[in-house]
């Protein structure tokens, strides 16, 4: 199973700077085989590698502002590792396995349960993400937030795309059922004061982001 060499290497400087291990064990890159297969599991259209690479862009983009920017990136590879689209539990799932990988390679408590908590964070089921420029760990959760949420603001061709694979991914599901689940989620993000927490994110993609999610609505309410 072959995924870009450069991903391989950026994947194991990461788990490097994480581990406490020393020297660290292979464990951490023969985690990568495992990470890949799951990414190329046949029920996804969406969260598949190319979302992780997307997310791994706007990160660089923005990783200086990061507190901890090593948890935030270990969160962006982790964050969909289950995804099975007739569960409710994908994050919570992903976040209890990218648990168990971080103590195999000896990475502190405190930082698997933050990068676990970022994670959750991409359920976006809550109120939107916030933060106060005194608490540099919110910071790290609505950026990561934002980036997840990157696609909402892509280009016309891009956002097409996008509402593709996840109706691909929720083909099982019937299209008038669809339409009415799907519009209630993205009216939500629309009712949000604001899509982006963050000032780049905000700057970079909340115009259109409401722009692409409001001529989604009028797709789906027709």
């Amino acid at each position: 199973m072959s995924y870009k060499h450069a991903n391989r290497q950026q994947w194991n400087k990461l788990w490097a700077r994480l581990s406490t291990a020393a020297p660290p064990t292979e464990q951490f890159t023969d985690r990568f085989d495992v990470l890949v297969q799951h990414y190329t599991e046949s029920q996804r259209a969406y969260h598949t590698l190319t979302h992780v690479d997307e997310c791994l862009a706007h990160f660089s983009a923005v990783h200086q502002l990061a507190a901890a920017p090593e948890l935030v990136e270990a969160a962006i590879w982790l964050h969909d590792l289950i995804y099975e689209p007739t569960r409710n539990d994908n994050e919570a799932a992903s976040a209890q396995l990218a648990e168990s990988w971080l103590r195999e390679v000896a990475v502190v408590p405190e930082k698997i349960k933050q990068i676990s908590q970022l994670i959750l964070d991409t359920a976006h089921s809550g109120p939107s993400a916030s933060f106060t420029p005194g608490n540099p760990a919110l910071l790290d959760r609505a950026l990561l937030v934002d980036i997840d949420l990157a696609i909402l603001g892509a280009p016309a061709t891009r956002f097409a795309e996008y509402e593709a694979q996840i109706r691909h991914e929720y083909a099982w599901v019937p299209w008038p059922t669809f339409c009415q689940k799907r519009a209630a989620l993205l009216q939500r993000f629309l009712d949000r004061p604001q899509i982006y927490q963050t000032a780049f994110f905000y700057e970079k993609f909340e115009a259109v982001a409401r722009r692409n999610l409001q001529q989604s609505l009028q797709r789906l309410n027709r």
